[in-house]
Protein backbone atom coordinates (compact mmCIF):
# COMPACT_ATOMS: atom_id res chain seq x y z
CA UNK A 1 0.00 0.00 0.00
CA UNK A 2 2.72 2.23 1.14
CA UNK A 3 4.97 1.38 -2.30
CA UNK A 4 1.61 2.01 -4.33
CA UNK A 5 1.17 5.76 -2.83
CA UNK A 6 4.69 6.09 -3.06
CA UNK A 7 4.60 5.26 -6.99
CA UNK A 8 1.83 7.64 -7.44
CA UNK A 9 3.60 10.27 -5.71
CA UNK A 10 6.84 10.28 -8.09
CA UNK A 11 4.67 10.00 -11.04
CA UNK A 12 2.75 13.01 -10.16
CA UNK A 13 5.90 14.86 -9.53
CA UNK A 14 7.17 13.30 -12.73
CA UNK A 15 4.47 15.16 -14.55
CA UNK A 16 4.80 18.09 -12.55
CA UNK A 17 8.19 18.30 -13.81
CA UNK A 18 7.48 17.55 -16.94
CA UNK A 19 4.48 20.18 -17.43
CA UNK A 20 6.92 23.21 -15.82
CA UNK A 21 9.58 21.93 -18.18
CA UNK A 22 7.42 22.17 -21.57
CA UNK A 23 6.41 25.44 -19.70
CA UNK A 24 9.68 26.68 -19.98
CA UNK A 25 10.71 25.33 -23.36
CA UNK A 26 7.26 27.21 -24.85
CA UNK A 27 8.27 30.16 -23.09
CA UNK A 28 11.45 30.17 -24.64
CA UNK A 29 10.39 29.21 -27.68
CA UNK A 30 8.27 32.97 -28.07
CA UNK A 31 11.48 34.42 -27.56
CA UNK A 32 12.56 33.22 -31.34
CA UNK A 33 9.06 34.77 -32.31
CA UNK A 34 9.65 37.63 -35.08
CA UNK A 35 9.08 41.36 -34.52
CA UNK A 36 9.94 41.39 -30.79
CA UNK A 37 12.96 43.46 -31.39
CA UNK A 38 14.98 41.34 -29.16
CA UNK A 39 16.97 39.18 -31.09
CA UNK A 40 18.50 41.47 -33.10
CA UNK A 41 19.75 44.04 -30.11
CA UNK A 42 21.18 40.93 -28.74
CA UNK A 43 23.34 40.02 -31.50
CA UNK A 44 24.36 43.95 -32.19
CA UNK A 45 25.55 43.73 -28.11
CA UNK A 46 27.55 40.44 -28.66
CA UNK A 47 28.87 42.10 -32.21
CA UNK A 48 30.02 45.44 -30.07
CA UNK A 49 31.94 43.13 -27.43
CA UNK A 50 33.62 41.41 -30.46
CA UNK A 51 34.61 44.54 -31.88
CA UNK A 52 35.76 45.97 -28.84
CA UNK A 53 37.70 43.30 -27.96
CA UNK A 54 39.25 43.57 -31.36
CA UNK A 55 40.14 47.09 -31.25
CA UNK A 56 41.44 46.83 -28.04
CA UNK A 57 44.02 44.24 -29.02
CA UNK A 58 45.00 46.51 -32.30
CA UNK A 59 45.34 49.26 -29.71
CA UNK A 60 47.71 47.42 -27.26
CA UNK A 61 49.75 45.65 -30.31
CA UNK A 62 47.95 42.30 -29.33
CA UNK A 63 50.59 41.54 -26.21
CA UNK A 64 47.90 40.88 -23.37
CA UNK A 65 45.76 39.11 -25.88
CA UNK A 66 49.06 37.26 -27.09
CA UNK A 67 49.39 36.27 -23.54
CA UNK A 68 46.22 35.22 -22.93
CA UNK A 69 46.04 32.97 -25.84
CA UNK A 70 48.98 31.27 -25.18
CA UNK A 71 47.65 30.03 -21.72
CA UNK A 72 44.27 28.74 -23.10
CA UNK A 73 46.79 27.39 -25.38
CA UNK A 74 48.32 25.62 -22.60
CA UNK A 75 45.28 24.94 -21.06
CA UNK A 76 43.24 23.18 -24.01
CA UNK A 77 46.69 20.99 -24.76
CA UNK A 78 46.79 19.69 -20.85
CA UNK A 79 43.07 18.87 -20.78
CA UNK A 80 43.62 16.89 -24.36
CA UNK A 81 46.63 14.91 -23.13
CA UNK A 82 44.02 14.00 -19.97
CA UNK A 83 40.83 13.43 -21.70
CA UNK A 84 40.68 12.73 -25.50
CA UNK A 85 39.24 15.57 -27.63
CA UNK A 86 35.97 13.63 -28.32
CA UNK A 87 34.96 13.59 -24.79
CA UNK A 88 36.42 17.01 -23.62
CA UNK A 89 35.14 19.04 -26.82
CA UNK A 90 31.31 18.53 -25.72
CA UNK A 91 31.45 18.66 -22.72
CA UNK A 92 33.07 22.35 -22.49
CA UNK A 93 30.54 22.59 -25.23
CA UNK A 94 27.63 22.08 -23.57
CA UNK A 95 28.47 23.41 -19.73
CA UNK A 96 29.47 26.76 -22.57
CA UNK A 97 25.80 26.67 -23.47
CA UNK A 98 24.23 25.65 -19.92
CA UNK A 99 26.46 28.72 -18.51
CA UNK A 100 24.90 30.98 -21.46
CA UNK A 101 20.88 29.35 -21.06
CA UNK A 102 21.51 29.94 -17.49
CA UNK A 103 22.40 33.41 -17.24
CA UNK A 104 20.17 34.92 -20.20
CA UNK A 105 17.38 32.86 -18.30
CA UNK A 106 18.75 35.42 -15.03
CA UNK A 107 18.85 38.05 -16.42
CA UNK A 108 15.25 38.11 -18.11
CA UNK A 109 13.81 36.54 -14.80
CA UNK A 110 15.83 40.23 -13.19
CA UNK A 111 14.15 42.51 -15.65
CA UNK A 112 10.62 40.64 -15.72
CA UNK A 113 10.41 41.52 -11.71
CA UNK A 114 11.29 44.40 -12.11
CA UNK A 115 8.81 45.26 -14.88
CA UNK A 116 6.24 43.53 -13.38
CA UNK A 117 3.43 45.08 -11.77
CA UNK A 118 2.94 43.87 -8.08
CA UNK A 119 0.05 40.34 -8.18
CA UNK A 120 0.82 40.33 -11.98
CA UNK A 121 2.05 36.46 -12.76
CA UNK A 122 2.26 37.10 -16.73
CA UNK A 123 6.07 36.45 -17.81
CA UNK A 124 7.50 39.37 -19.78
CA UNK A 125 7.50 37.32 -23.24
CA UNK A 126 3.36 37.50 -23.27
CA UNK A 127 3.74 40.95 -22.63
CA UNK A 128 5.97 41.21 -25.27
CA UNK A 129 3.96 39.45 -27.67
CA UNK A 130 0.72 41.39 -26.68
CA UNK A 131 2.28 45.26 -26.80
CA UNK A 132 3.45 43.82 -30.61
CA UNK A 133 -0.17 42.41 -31.39
CA UNK A 134 -1.53 45.55 -30.34
CA UNK A 135 0.61 48.43 -31.64
CA UNK A 136 0.07 46.63 -35.05
CA UNK A 137 -3.35 47.09 -35.07
CA UNK A 138 -5.40 48.74 -37.05
CA UNK A 139 -5.66 52.90 -36.69
CA UNK A 140 -8.96 53.42 -35.39
CA UNK A 141 -10.76 56.48 -34.61
CA UNK A 142 -13.88 56.53 -32.51
CA UNK A 143 -16.44 59.63 -32.47
CA UNK A 144 -19.16 59.59 -30.12
CA UNK A 145 -19.66 60.47 -26.05
CA UNK A 146 -21.35 59.25 -23.29
CA UNK A 147 -21.76 55.82 -21.97
CA UNK A 148 -21.65 54.40 -25.21
CA UNK A 149 -18.00 55.54 -26.44
CA UNK A 150 -16.61 54.52 -23.36
CA UNK A 151 -18.47 50.79 -23.55
CA UNK A 152 -16.83 50.37 -26.80
CA UNK A 153 -13.16 51.52 -26.27
CA UNK A 154 -13.02 48.84 -23.26
CA UNK A 155 -13.89 46.10 -26.22
CA UNK A 156 -11.40 47.81 -28.53
CA UNK A 157 -8.60 48.22 -26.50
CA UNK A 158 -7.77 44.15 -26.55
CA UNK A 159 -7.55 44.67 -30.35
CA UNK A 160 -5.56 47.42 -31.27
CA UNK A 161 -3.53 50.15 -29.25
CA UNK A 162 -3.89 52.86 -31.83
CA UNK A 163 -7.69 54.36 -30.85
CA UNK A 164 -8.34 57.66 -31.15
CA UNK A 165 -11.80 58.63 -29.49
CA UNK A 166 -13.00 61.85 -30.39
CA UNK A 167 -15.16 63.10 -27.54
CA UNK A 168 -17.97 66.15 -27.48
CA UNK A 169 -17.20 68.92 -24.79
CA UNK A 170 -21.25 69.95 -24.82
CA UNK A 171 -22.28 68.38 -22.10
CA UNK A 172 -23.42 71.39 -19.44
CA UNK A 173 -25.19 68.66 -16.78
CA UNK A 174 -24.29 67.20 -13.52
CA UNK A 175 -20.60 67.09 -12.71
CA UNK A 176 -19.42 68.74 -15.71
CA UNK A 177 -21.75 71.33 -15.74
CA UNK A 178 -20.75 72.43 -12.14
CA UNK A 179 -16.65 72.14 -13.31
CA UNK A 180 -18.19 73.97 -16.42
CA UNK A 181 -19.80 77.15 -14.67
CA UNK A 182 -17.33 77.48 -11.82
CA UNK A 183 -14.25 77.22 -13.34
CA UNK A 184 -14.72 78.13 -17.18
CA UNK A 185 -13.53 74.95 -17.63
CA UNK A 186 -14.50 72.08 -20.94
CA UNK A 187 -16.84 69.33 -19.25
CA UNK A 188 -14.08 66.96 -18.59
CA UNK A 189 -16.67 64.14 -17.56
CA UNK A 190 -16.89 62.04 -21.17
CA UNK A 191 -13.42 62.61 -21.60
CA UNK A 192 -12.68 60.92 -17.98
CA UNK A 193 -14.77 57.92 -18.87
CA UNK A 194 -12.44 57.34 -22.32
CA UNK A 195 -9.85 57.65 -20.42
CA UNK A 196 -10.72 55.07 -18.05
CA UNK A 197 -11.98 52.76 -20.29
CA UNK A 198 -8.91 52.71 -22.28
CA UNK A 199 -6.79 52.64 -18.80
CA UNK A 200 -3.99 49.24 -19.17
CA UNK A 201 -3.24 50.27 -15.11
CA UNK A 202 -3.88 48.56 -11.96
CA UNK A 203 -7.64 48.35 -11.11
CA UNK A 204 -7.59 50.76 -7.87
CA UNK A 205 -6.03 54.18 -10.12
CA UNK A 206 -8.94 53.39 -12.43
CA UNK A 207 -11.66 53.01 -9.70
CA UNK A 208 -9.62 56.03 -7.83
CA UNK A 209 -10.29 58.11 -11.52
CA UNK A 210 -14.00 57.08 -11.01
CA UNK A 211 -14.23 57.92 -7.40
CA UNK A 212 -17.86 59.96 -7.11
CA UNK A 213 -17.55 61.97 -3.53
CA UNK A 214 -20.79 60.99 -1.54
CA UNK A 215 -19.88 64.28 1.08
CA UNK A 216 -18.05 67.16 1.86
CA UNK A 217 -18.82 71.04 1.26
CA UNK A 218 -18.70 71.03 -2.53
CA UNK A 219 -17.58 68.57 -3.39
CA UNK A 220 -20.81 66.22 -3.55
CA UNK A 221 -21.65 64.52 -7.00
CA UNK A 222 -18.04 65.90 -8.26
CA UNK A 223 -16.09 62.36 -9.12
CA UNK A 224 -12.02 62.69 -8.52
CA UNK A 225 -11.19 62.51 -12.16
CA UNK A 226 -13.34 65.49 -13.10
CA UNK A 227 -11.46 67.66 -10.47
CA UNK A 228 -7.85 65.72 -11.77
CA UNK A 229 -8.71 66.77 -15.03
CA UNK A 230 -9.52 70.42 -14.30
CA UNK A 231 -7.09 70.35 -12.00
CA UNK A 232 -4.10 69.72 -14.69
CA UNK A 233 -6.08 72.01 -17.19
CA UNK A 234 -5.58 75.05 -15.19
CA UNK A 235 -1.64 73.75 -14.28
CA UNK A 236 -1.18 73.03 -18.22
CA UNK A 237 -3.64 75.92 -19.19
CA UNK A 238 -4.76 73.49 -22.16
CA UNK A 239 -6.94 70.62 -22.23
CA UNK A 240 -5.51 68.39 -24.61
CA UNK A 241 -2.61 68.34 -22.40
CA UNK A 242 -4.09 67.90 -19.10
CA UNK A 243 -5.58 64.67 -21.08
CA UNK A 244 -2.20 63.91 -21.92
CA UNK A 245 -1.04 64.20 -18.77
CA UNK A 246 -3.91 61.78 -17.23
CA UNK A 247 -3.31 59.36 -20.13
CA UNK A 248 0.04 58.75 -18.74
CA UNK A 249 -0.64 57.98 -15.41
CA UNK A 250 -3.69 55.83 -16.20
CA UNK A 251 -1.50 54.28 -19.18
CA UNK A 252 -3.94 54.76 -21.33
CA UNK A 253 -3.72 52.48 -24.24
CA UNK A 254 -4.28 55.27 -27.50
CA UNK A 255 -5.48 58.59 -27.17
CA UNK A 256 -8.17 60.65 -26.06
CA UNK A 257 -9.08 64.01 -27.64
CA UNK A 258 -11.76 66.67 -27.18
CA UNK A 259 -13.30 67.44 -30.50
CA UNK A 260 -12.55 71.15 -30.05
CA UNK A 261 -11.37 73.21 -27.54
CA UNK A 262 -14.08 76.02 -27.76
CA UNK A 263 -16.85 76.61 -25.23
CA UNK A 264 -19.81 75.04 -27.12
CA UNK A 265 -23.61 75.26 -26.37
CA UNK A 266 -26.44 73.41 -28.12
CA UNK A 267 -29.67 74.52 -29.20
CA UNK A 268 -32.13 72.21 -31.00
CA UNK A 269 -35.16 73.99 -32.51
CA UNK A 270 -38.42 71.17 -31.89
CA UNK A 271 -41.89 71.03 -34.35
CA UNK A 272 -43.65 73.08 -31.90
CA UNK A 273 -41.23 75.94 -32.61
CA UNK A 274 -39.63 76.05 -29.38
CA UNK A 275 -35.68 76.64 -29.39
CA UNK A 276 -34.04 74.70 -26.85
CA UNK A 277 -30.52 75.66 -25.83
CA UNK A 278 -28.26 73.24 -23.06
CA UNK A 279 -26.91 69.89 -23.89
CA UNK A 280 -29.43 68.71 -20.76
CA UNK A 281 -32.13 70.85 -21.59
CA UNK A 282 -32.66 69.28 -24.99
CA UNK A 283 -34.07 65.80 -23.42
CA UNK A 284 -36.25 67.46 -20.83
CA UNK A 285 -38.01 69.12 -23.36
CA UNK A 286 -40.04 65.93 -24.43
CA UNK A 287 -40.59 67.18 -28.28
CA UNK A 288 -39.52 66.09 -31.39
CA UNK A 289 -35.83 67.86 -32.96
CA UNK A 290 -36.28 69.34 -36.23
CA UNK A 291 -32.69 71.27 -36.33
CA UNK A 292 -29.58 71.40 -34.16
CA UNK A 293 -26.36 73.53 -34.09
CA UNK A 294 -24.14 75.09 -31.74
CA UNK A 295 -22.39 78.43 -30.55
CA UNK A 296 -20.35 79.41 -32.01
CA UNK A 297 -21.55 78.23 -35.09
CA UNK A 298 -18.14 76.40 -36.81
CA UNK A 299 -15.90 76.01 -34.19
CA UNK A 300 -12.41 74.95 -34.75
CA UNK A 301 -11.27 71.48 -34.61
CA UNK A 302 -8.20 70.01 -32.63
CA UNK A 303 -5.62 69.48 -34.72
CA UNK A 304 -4.77 66.27 -33.51
CA UNK A 305 -7.93 65.07 -34.43
CA UNK A 306 -8.13 65.89 -37.79
CA UNK A 307 -4.65 64.13 -37.66
CA UNK A 308 -6.14 61.18 -36.69
CA UNK A 309 -8.84 60.55 -38.77
CA UNK A 310 -6.40 61.72 -41.80
CA UNK A 311 -4.39 58.58 -41.00
CA UNK A 312 -6.96 56.33 -39.91
CA UNK A 313 -7.94 53.23 -41.33
CA UNK A 314 -11.15 52.89 -39.77
CA UNK A 315 -13.53 54.99 -38.37
CA UNK A 316 -16.37 54.62 -36.12
CA UNK A 317 -19.39 56.47 -35.07
CA UNK A 318 -21.07 55.67 -31.90
CA UNK A 319 -22.65 54.29 -30.07
CA UNK A 320 -24.66 57.72 -27.77
CA UNK A 321 -27.60 59.55 -27.32
CA UNK A 322 -27.58 60.91 -31.19
CA UNK A 323 -28.39 64.66 -30.50
CA UNK A 324 -26.60 65.02 -27.57
CA UNK A 325 -23.54 63.12 -28.09
CA UNK A 326 -22.88 62.26 -31.75
CA UNK A 327 -23.70 64.66 -33.62
CA UNK A 328 -22.09 67.17 -31.63
CA UNK A 329 -19.01 66.22 -32.59
CA UNK A 330 -19.85 66.92 -36.59
CA UNK A 331 -21.56 70.03 -35.86
CA UNK A 332 -17.10 70.58 -35.67
CA UNK A 333 -17.23 71.39 -39.42
CA UNK A 334 -13.60 70.14 -39.88
CA UNK A 335 -14.27 66.90 -38.29
CA UNK A 336 -17.21 66.61 -40.75
CA UNK A 337 -15.21 67.56 -43.95
CA UNK A 338 -12.14 64.82 -42.86
CA UNK A 339 -14.71 62.28 -42.44
CA UNK A 340 -16.31 62.89 -45.34
CA UNK A 341 -12.32 63.00 -47.31
CA UNK A 342 -11.34 59.71 -46.13
CA UNK A 343 -11.45 56.59 -48.33
CA UNK A 344 -11.59 53.99 -45.48
CA UNK A 345 -13.96 51.80 -43.89
CA UNK A 346 -16.60 53.79 -41.88
CA UNK A 347 -19.38 52.51 -39.70
CA UNK A 348 -22.11 53.54 -37.64
CA UNK A 349 -23.34 51.92 -34.66
CA UNK A 350 -27.16 52.38 -33.90
CA UNK A 351 -28.68 52.68 -30.43
CA UNK A 352 -30.76 49.48 -29.48
CA UNK A 353 -33.52 51.20 -27.43
CA UNK A 354 -34.89 54.74 -28.58
CA UNK A 355 -34.07 57.82 -26.20
CA UNK A 356 -37.04 59.56 -24.43
CA UNK A 357 -36.80 63.62 -25.61
CA UNK A 358 -34.54 62.85 -28.12
CA UNK A 359 -35.08 59.76 -30.35
CA UNK A 360 -38.93 58.43 -29.46
CA UNK A 361 -40.07 56.27 -32.40
CA UNK A 362 -37.21 56.71 -33.96
CA UNK A 363 -36.46 53.78 -36.58
CA UNK A 364 -32.80 52.91 -37.80
CA UNK A 365 -33.16 55.30 -41.11
CA UNK A 366 -34.28 58.44 -39.17
CA UNK A 367 -31.39 57.92 -37.44
CA UNK A 368 -29.10 57.85 -40.00
CA UNK A 369 -31.02 60.73 -41.30
CA UNK A 370 -30.27 62.59 -38.82
CA UNK A 371 -27.33 62.52 -38.89
CA UNK A 372 -27.23 63.17 -42.53
CA UNK A 373 -29.00 66.51 -42.31
CA UNK A 374 -26.65 67.56 -39.84
CA UNK A 375 -23.91 67.22 -41.96
CA UNK A 376 -25.34 68.98 -44.50
CA UNK A 377 -26.90 65.85 -46.34
CA UNK A 378 -23.52 64.25 -46.60
CA UNK A 379 -22.76 60.83 -45.92
CA UNK A 380 -20.20 59.77 -44.02
CA UNK A 381 -20.30 56.31 -43.04
CA UNK A 382 -20.97 53.45 -45.22
CA UNK A 383 -23.20 50.73 -42.97
CA UNK A 384 -24.86 50.89 -39.84
CA UNK A 385 -24.47 48.07 -37.05
CA UNK A 386 -27.95 47.13 -35.82
CA UNK A 387 -28.65 44.68 -33.29
CA UNK A 388 -30.85 41.99 -34.32
CA UNK A 389 -32.19 40.14 -31.31
CA UNK A 390 -35.06 41.39 -29.25
CA UNK A 391 -34.77 42.34 -25.46
CA UNK A 392 -36.27 40.30 -22.88
CA UNK A 393 -39.68 40.97 -21.43
CA UNK A 394 -38.28 42.04 -18.20
CA UNK A 395 -36.26 44.69 -20.18
CA UNK A 396 -39.31 45.82 -22.03
CA UNK A 397 -41.63 46.71 -19.57
CA UNK A 398 -38.87 48.49 -17.88
CA UNK A 399 -38.26 50.67 -20.53
CA UNK A 400 -41.53 51.17 -21.63
CA UNK A 401 -42.24 52.65 -18.36
CA UNK A 402 -39.98 55.22 -19.74
CA UNK A 403 -41.40 55.52 -22.56
CA UNK A 404 -38.40 54.14 -24.42
CA UNK A 405 -38.78 50.89 -26.94
CA UNK A 406 -36.32 48.96 -29.30
CA UNK A 407 -34.81 50.84 -32.33
CA UNK A 408 -36.91 49.42 -35.65
CA UNK A 409 -34.66 48.18 -38.53
CA UNK A 410 -36.60 49.35 -41.49
CA UNK A 411 -34.48 47.80 -44.26
CA UNK A 412 -35.59 49.28 -47.40
CA UNK A 413 -35.31 52.67 -45.74
CA UNK A 414 -32.22 51.98 -45.05
CA UNK A 415 -30.88 50.09 -47.83
CA UNK A 416 -32.65 53.59 -50.25
CA UNK A 417 -29.73 55.52 -47.69
CA UNK A 418 -27.41 54.06 -49.50
CA UNK A 419 -26.13 52.18 -46.22
CA UNK A 420 -25.25 48.54 -45.68
CA UNK A 421 -26.91 46.45 -42.92
CA UNK A 422 -24.84 44.76 -40.22
CA UNK A 423 -26.64 42.50 -38.15
CA UNK A 424 -25.37 41.33 -35.08
CA UNK A 425 -26.09 39.84 -31.00
CA UNK A 426 -24.46 42.85 -29.59
CA UNK A 427 -26.55 43.32 -26.33
CA UNK A 428 -25.55 42.83 -22.93
CA UNK A 429 -28.89 42.75 -20.14
CA UNK A 430 -27.99 43.18 -16.60
CA UNK A 431 -30.23 41.45 -14.06
CA UNK A 432 -32.34 44.46 -13.65
CA UNK A 433 -33.26 44.64 -17.02
CA UNK A 434 -31.12 47.34 -17.91
CA UNK A 435 -29.75 46.94 -21.81
CA UNK A 436 -26.28 47.87 -23.24
CA UNK A 437 -23.81 47.30 -25.77
CA UNK A 438 -21.74 44.39 -24.63
CA UNK A 439 -17.98 45.35 -25.17
CA UNK A 440 -16.72 42.23 -26.32
CA UNK A 441 -19.09 40.83 -28.57
CA UNK A 442 -19.44 44.68 -30.45
CA UNK A 443 -15.66 44.90 -30.77
CA UNK A 444 -15.36 41.55 -32.30
CA UNK A 445 -18.24 41.98 -34.90
CA UNK A 446 -16.94 45.54 -35.67
CA UNK A 447 -12.99 43.96 -36.14
CA UNK A 448 -14.57 41.02 -38.44
CA UNK A 449 -16.66 43.46 -40.50
CA UNK A 450 -13.34 45.91 -41.01
CA UNK A 451 -11.31 43.08 -41.98
CA UNK A 452 -14.06 41.90 -44.45
CA UNK A 453 -14.72 45.09 -45.53
CA UNK A 454 -10.73 46.31 -45.62
CA UNK A 455 -9.86 43.48 -48.24
CA UNK A 456 -12.72 44.57 -50.58
CA UNK A 457 -11.60 47.92 -51.28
Amino acid sequence: MFIGFLKQAINSLQLQSQGRTSYRVNQWCKWLSPGLAVKRWLLISIGGVFLASLGLAIWVKLTPIFWILELLKGLLGLLADILPNYISGPVLLVSGVLLVLWGQSRTVGSITEVLRPIGDEEELIDVLLAHRRLYRGPKIVVIGGGTGLSTLLRGLKTYSANITAIVTVADDGGSSGRLREEFGVLPPGDIRNCLAALADEEKLLTELFQYRFRAGDGLTGHSFGNLFLTAMTDITGDLVQAIAASSKVLAVRGQVLPATLSDVRLWAELTDGRRIQGESNIPKAAGKIVKIGCIPENPPAVPAAIKAIKEADYIIIGPGSLYTSLIPNLLVQEIADAIAATNVPRIYICNIMTQPGETDGYSVAEHIQAIDDACGNRRLFDAVLVHKKMPSAQALIRYAQQNAHPVFLDRESVTKLGRRIVPANILFEDENGAVRHDPQRLAKVLLKWYSGAHHGK
